[in-house]
């Protein structure tokens, strides 16, 4: 059974400073309240979002589209049925981080592949 998030982690998300902590964090942080993990995918530059009509995902969504440097950095484009792309291209080497959790532990612990 899907857990809702709750307002706790919402307002987390709301409030995550990308001027302290990573965007990689954050994405970490979202990634298991986000329901349908196949809807959840990370690739090289580009996280693609899509909510499933579940309104808990809607919520994510909301959190993070009121978290105004995330929002501003990173959005793409959103299409109609709650599909949502986000890109990491356009921000600083330092900003990066759309890598899989699993992609960036593999490369020395290295988030944004910088050497």
């Amino acid at each position: 059974m899907t857990m809702y998030p709750t307002e706790r982690q919402l307002t987390t998300i709301r409030k995550w400073d990308l001027t302290q902590k990573s965007v990689i964090d954050l994405l970490d942080f979202v990634q298991p309240l986000w329901s349908y993990e196949d809807r959840f995918v990370r690739r090289h530059h580009t996280l693609r979002l899509s909510t499933g009509g579940w309104s808990g995902n809607e919520d994510i969504i909301g959190a993070l589209r009121r978290n105004f440097l995330f929002w501003s950095m990173y959005w793409f484009k959103t299409q109609r049925g709650g599909h949502y792309w986000f890109n990491d291209r356009m921000v600083s080497q330092e900003l990066r981080g759309f890598l899989p959790i699993r992609s960036h532990r593999k490369q020395g612990g290295r988030r944004n592949g910088s050497t």
